[in-house]
């Protein structure tokens, strides 16, 4: 009872202690409101929404169970959940926050995976997807596309060992014998379980895509409501000066490793947002690239806590517990770091305790194709985002007026 009290008298401080600085702030929150949806409406949702998309059909023409009996073999004996968790895994490699949270909430609410099961999952099925990693970060904020390879293996190998460790997660509590899935994968098998799926959707081809629309562009919408608020409790805490508090103390175990002092604030602020974390992290000018890289690398493992809500919203549908996720998120940044620092020196020529050399490397081809991929995202990802939110007003008012009518 105590511990519920103490709970809510927290919340209720901090949402009161918001509201005051909207008002006390109120130039500053309207900056920081419309840095989150510029970033939201530009590259979030035009780079989200096809993936989001065909996932959706994909579950629903049965191509995921088709995947789930082909990687049974593999994914149990690993890292004990089913097949079907190969999916969720690549799917959020290849798309990114917080695809691999939507897609384990959905099978488990389908029963494809049991609760023990969707906790494992969710860890290591959250991560950044490349095109983030390589134009945003290391392009966009480091100019420099180089460490774009250092930046993404540490981080795909920083999860890969979560999901080694979670498998150990409550393994007393299942009657799984690991031992009995030792036989390989049977096509045929995969293909009846595929066409099994398929006949049990009765909606029709197109009431399948709408759906698919609907629901990917309302889960966007919710992710770009949490951007758009944490932008701007991340800018209040600065102007309160509670991000320099608590930078005082990260100030302290930084002095530890040698790690200078001025990268406490974006350390501070990846906590809240991993983007402005990155950023304000390539900033920083008295910080060897090595120093950047290792805290960039832990701030993108971390996620934030813009993505961590996003994760809780979508687990709060079900019976999936949060904690382990978030402890997880706490592993995988710090084995993100240690997995960059072991890479430093066989992946980039550069002295550790150099000064800021982010241009040592000339951009090059590579670089060049990958400023111009970023540019054309914020050219065209306008764009596209007003087009599918006037379709998604279409279909939604369409369907609205048939239940009317």
């Amino acid at each position: 009872m105590l511990k519920s009290k103490l709970k809510t008298v927290l919340l209720a401080t901090f949402v009161t202690m918001m509201a005051a600085g909207l008002i006390i702030f109120p130039q500053e929150s309207f900056e920081a409101s419309t840095g989150g949806l510029d970033m939201w409406w530009k590259i979030v949702f035009p780079s989200l929404l096809p993936f989001l998309i065909f996932s959706e059909l994909l579950i629903s023409f049965g191509v995921v169970r088709f995947i789930g009996v082909m990687l049974e073999p593999f994914m149990r004996p690993l890292f004990r959940v089913p097949g079907v968790g190969g999916f969720v895994w690549a799917m959020g490699l290849a798309s990114g926050f917080p695809a691999g949270a939507k897609f384990t909430v959905r099978l488990r609410q389908e029963e494809q995976l049991t609760r023990i099961e969707a906790e494992r999952l969710v860890c290591f099925t959250n991560s950044s997807n490349p095109l983030f990693l390589f134009v945003a970060v290391a392009v966009g904020f480091f100019h420099n596309p180089h460490l774009g390879i250092i930046l993404a293996l540490s981080h795909y190998l920083g999860n890969f060992c979560v999901g080694i460790i979670m498998r150990f997660y409550r393994r007393k509590e299942e009657k799984t014998d690991l031992k009995s899935i030792t036989k390989l994968p049977s096509l045929r098998q995969a293909f009846n379980q595929m066409h099994r799926t398929r006949i049990k959707e009765t909606r029709p081809f197109g009431s399948l895509l709408g759906d698919a629309v609907l629901s990917s562009i309302q889960t966007l919408l919710m992710i770009g409501g949490f951007i758009i608020l944490f932008s701007v409790v991340n800018k209040l805490l600065f102007h309160m000066n509670i991000t320099g508090l608590l930078a005082s103390i990260v100030s302290g175990i930084l002095h530890i490793i040698n790690f200078p002092e001025s990268l406490s604030p974006p350390f501070i602020s990846g906590m809240f947002e991993m983007t402005l974390g990155s950023k304000l992290t390539s900033a920083v000018e008295n910080a060897s690239l090595f120093q950047q890289t290792v805290m960039t690398s832990f701030i993108l493992a971390f996620n934030g806590f813009s993505i961590q809500a996003q994760v809780a919203s979508f687990l709060a549908s079900t019976d999936i517990r949060f904690l382990p996720f978030f402890i997880a998120r706490i592993a995988h940044g710090f084995l993100a770091s240690i997995i960059t620092v072991l890479l430093w020196v066989p992946f980039y020529s550069g002295n550790k305790d150099s000064g800021n050399p982010v241009h040592a490397f000339p951009v090059g081809a590579t670089g060049e194709q990958a400023s111009s991929l970023y540019q054309h995202m914020i050219d065209f990802g306008p764009f596209l985002t007003l087009m599918f939110l006037v379709l998604y007003i279409i279909i939604f008012a369409k369907r609205l007026f048939k239940g009317l009518s």
